[in-house]
């Protein structure tokens, strides 16, 4: 056993000069010599652990058995002897010992001294002290959800929103953020990374702390796995009923953004001080600056305010003369304490929130919000019509112009305005729409709330609409419960029918709704010979019920655009209008191999088709109730295909992506700019295999082959023969143009564009 320990030593001695420094852009982190390798050039797996380069990090250096010949991995293990409930087991279980104690992401170096602790077999002797590990998990830790990061890069971070409940992980939602700090589209990640998310998912599920930490990473992502990993380690810590009495941080590099997304920051600490600050300006794309395009004021700025940020903290006060730029740089420091926080006291739960300001016969306003550590960090403002649907540049001139600028002091604000005041708050020429707006974001956050505030419903006037649009209700709530309905009646044109223009029989059946509404709400009994519009008034309050719902709900509201598979006649697509879930406009289409839609031009049966299944859809209502419409006799793979589109369509306005894929599955095409070029793109396990490429004339139509150039000839012999039923193909990540030639490059050029939107028309 020396020798096996003098071994372990000697390897941990040997291995540790392999550590040294890289520059990214405007960075110089400390890290593994393997892990500086970008995923991109897919690095080995077992040499990219980040944990490496300081002990503090193990959890990510513990997820092979290789791993323990560091002894810095376990220099806890006798602390409890629960972690290593089966002697074979133990490379991995060493990782994190305790479930109750401070977890190895936060050991302190010095206890990498004592490798001996590794060297007692006795200690693995007893498997019947993990009898019941289940047990000691739950009485530790408090059920709930938790979001936290692992170590931060060049490239952002990853990160967990992960709900606990027993001890165990009941369902988990993987980040990988943007240096902004707000989660990416999959297909903005690299390749490697695609598969990942969903088997991290799946092994991460179910599992206690003590198991999450023993789970593989995923090979060709490993850095990734890891960063999940370490922050389901920091989420189970957050929630730790008892907080560790010699911690208040998680050690390592901690990032931050503030609100406008100005500034990230890098702060180091270890487990109780903050050791190291790194300051970096954002693109307004919210990536990293190239130090190159740093100015002599910038440059000054950074080296001012990074040293008062490293002696005061959050506490700093605006440095003379870069006072904007403290402010910034403050924020975004205090947004990283907030994430290095063991003890996190923010009264939100990060994420998604939606929410209506108050409701008027004329429309409403919706914000659309993202919080992180309490403060609002991204924002998206609507005006509504009176049918409740986006109005966008239609809206009232003064109601557009004032949408920037109210966003930028909602941004500014980090929250809504608690105290707002049309005259100092209100957006000169739209001071109503302001206070809605603002009204909807703190709204919003109160759907964030981690403790939900009494009541299931907001107070005030929200509106309703059935999905039809036949009726317009405008329901007072109050403490709770309905307190006034107006019913109003849409006319053939979509506009509403004034009070004084209904006729004797719209009058009396709307006396009957709404006395019905009020005394029987939804289950409201059908007015004789006014069934539809009794179903489309019960609807209605339903909406507005829903729009009044302090709970968050599962789509995203707005207008989503998916695809059917395609063929080499071309393709259908849905636009597809959700709010809370239910379809409230479709609009049905087949468009050609240039994706310009046939109109007359498609075939008569499908010209048939589809006014019909845009009744049906309409009528279903539901992503389910759309999948169970009957195919039109003539028409049933283009009803398949549409069916398909608007699944598709409400995968795409998840708020928590069922499966986080970079794509569907399917046959997808897309055209170049001045279409002519179209490529078809296969994609199989969310991947891109396959890949075929037309050339269209002016019409659209497919060119036959023999009027095909050379050059048109190399580039789809190219790209067609790069094509794998199985990997990833040549030119499904970051495709660029290519050839021998300027003809080639300049058909590939194309023929690229075409690839881009093909996989545009793919992605989730």
């Amino acid at each position: 056993m020396k020798k096996l320990i003098s071994l372990t030593v000697s390897a941990a001695l040997l291995l540790a000069p392999i550590a040294y420094t890289i520059n990214a852009p405007a960075l110089n982190l400390k890290v593994d010599a393997v892990s500086a390798a970008s995923e991109e050039a897919t690095a080995k797996p077992e040499a990219t652990p980040k944990a490496t380069a300081k002990p503090a990090a193990t959890p990510k250096a513990t997820e092979k058995p290789a791993a323990t010949k560091k002894p810095a991995a376990t220099p806890k293990a006798t602390a409890k002897p629960a972690a290593t409930k089966k002697p074979a087991a133990t490379p991995k279980a060493t990782a994190k010992p305790a479930a109750t104690a401070k977890p190895a992401a936060t050991a302190k170096p010095t206890a990498t001294a004592k490798p001996a602790t590794t060297a007692k077999p006795t200690a693995t002797a007893k498997p019947a002290a993990t009898a019941k590990p289940v047990t000691v998990q739950q009485d530790v830790y408090q059920d709930g959800v938790y979001v936290a990061y692992g170590d931060a890069y060049s490239k952002g971070t990853e990160g967990a929103k992960v709900t606990i409940k027993d001890g165990k992980i009941a369902s988990i939602d993987l980040l990988r953020t943007s240096p902004k700090l707000i989660d990416r589209n999959v297909r903005e990640n690299y390749s490697g990374l695609w598969a990942a998310y969903g088997l991290m998912k799946d092994r991460l599920l179910g599992k206690t702390r003590v198991g999450a930490a023993a789970v593989d990473a995923v090979s060709g992502a490993t850095r990734s796995s890891n960063g999940w990993k370490l922050s389901v380690d920091r989420a189970f810590e957050r929630a730790l009923k008892v907080k560790p009495a010699d911690a208040t941080y998680f050690e390592g590099d901690i990032m931050g953004i503030d609100p406008q997304g100005k500034y990230a920051v890098f702060a180091t600490y270890d487990a109780t001080k903050l050791t190291a600050v790194k300051l970096y300006p954002l693109t307004t794309s919210g990536d990293f600056a190239d130090e190159k395009t740093y100015t002599a004021e910038q440059t000054a700025a950074i080296a001012a305010i990074t040293s008062v940020l490293l002696a005061n903290g959050s506490s700093a006060q605006p440095v003379a003369g870069f006072e904007a730029d403290s402010k910034a740089a403050i924020q975004a420091f205090w947004d990283a304490e907030q994430n290095a926080l063991i003890n996190n006291t923010s009264a939100y739960v990060d994420g998604f929130y939606s929410s209506y300001g108050t409701a008027r016969s004329v429309g409403v306003e919706r914000a659309d919000i993202v919080i992180r550590n309490g403060k609002l960090v991204d924002v998206k403002l609507y005006r509504l019509g009176s049918n409740l649907v986006d109005r966008g540049a239609t809206a009232y001139a003064e109601v557009v112009k004032a949408n920037a600028p109210m966003t930028a002091k909602l941004l500014a604000n980090g929250s809504y305005l608690a105290n707002y005041d049309e005259k100092v708050d209100g957006i000169s020429g739209a001071t109503e729409s302001s206070h809605g707006w603002n009204q909807a974001v703190e709204r919003a956050f109160e759907k964030a709330l981690k403790v939900p505030a009494e009541g299931k419903y907001f107070e005030g006037k929200f509106a309703g609409v059935d999905n039809q649009n036949k009726v317009l209700l405008l329901v007072d709530i109050a403490a709770g419960k309905v307190s006034g309905i107006k019913v109003s009646l849409f006319a053939a044109d979509g506009k509403i029918i004034a009070d004084d223009k209904l006729t004797p029989e719209q009058k009396t059946v709307v006396g009957l709704l709404t006395a019905g509404l009020l005394e029987q709400g939804v289950d409201l009994t059908d007015v004789p010979g006014q069934e539809v519009l009794s179903k489309a008034a019960k609807a209605a309050l339903t909406d507005a019920l829903t729009n009044a719902s302090k709970v968050q709900g599962t789509y995203k509201d707005g207008t989503f655009t998916a695809f059917g598979d395609a063929y080499d006649k071309g393709t259908n697509r849905a636009d597809v209008t959700l709010r809370n879930g239910k379809i409230v406009n479709v609009a049905l289409s087949r468009v050609g191999m240039n994706m310009v839609d046939l109109g007359k031009a498609a075939y008569a049966e499908v010209q048939k088709a589809i006014p019909q299944l845009t009744t049906s859809f309409l009528a279903a209502g539901t992503r389910e109730g759309v999948q169970s419409v009957d195919a039109i006799s003539g028409a049933t793979s283009s009803s398949n295909a549409l069916k398909a589109a608007v699944d598709r369509a409400y995968g795409k306005a998840e708020v928590v992506e069922t499966d986080k894929a970079a794509y569907f599955d399917g046959i997808f095409i897309g055209a170049s700019a001045d279409k002519s070029v179209n490529v078809m793109v296969t994609v199989k396990n969310n991947i891109p295999v396959l890949m075929l490429v037309y050339y269209l004339d002016g019409a659209g139509k497919v060119k036959t082959p023999y009027l095909l150039t050379p050059a048109e000839l190399a580039v789809k012999t190219e790209i067609e023969s790069t094509s794998s039923t199985n990997g990833l193909h040549k030119y499904g990540y970051r495709p660029a143009a290519f050839g021998a030639n300027d003809a080639e490059k300049d058909v590939s050029a194309k023929a690229v564009e075409a690839i881009k939107a093909a996989l545009e028309a793919a992605g989730k």
